[in-house]
């Protein structure tokens, strides 16, 4: 196995669960701020207290998939088979998530990038250094 390339796909792994942790704190805790609904495209407080549930739930989903990736990072040091199960299935639902966002919005293309390159970078370089 390339150590090298296990450490630069954990890296770029990583810094996509420290998003998603981000991302669950402006759904799910600070949604109603207007700083917060505003980076999100929300036209105003009415509307984001309609949508609060919506976010609130979602926030926890990207909860969920940082949770996923970062335990999974953990466990590639004692238990490998487990962790790059968690890894690739955390990382591998952010890719796909980015890339509905990606074809189901043109106006999100930046979005589904931010949210969606840096795990499938990891993912890339864990499989490289799986095969070398």
């Amino acid at each position: 196995m390339n150590t090298v390339f296990l450490v630069i796909g954990a890296i770029f792994i990583f810094l996509a669960a420290v998003f998603h942790f981000y991302v669950f704190f402006l759904e799910s805790v600070t949604w109603t701020n207007p700083r917060t609904w505003r980076i999100f495209g929300v036209a105003s407080q009415e509307d984001a207290e309609t949508i609060r549930p919506m976010a609130f739930n979602q926030g926890f989903y990207n909860l969920f998939l940082g949770l996923g990736a970062g335990i999974g990072l953990i466990l590639l040091a004692s238990v490998p088979a487990a962790g790059f199960a968690l890894v690739f299935m955390g990382a591998g639902s952010m890719v796909l998530a980015a890339l509905v966002l990606l074809l189901s919005s043109k106006t999100n293309r930046r979005s589904a990038l931010i949210q969606g390159a840096p795990p499938l970078v990891g993912i890339v370089f864990i499989l490289l250094a799986l095969a070398g």
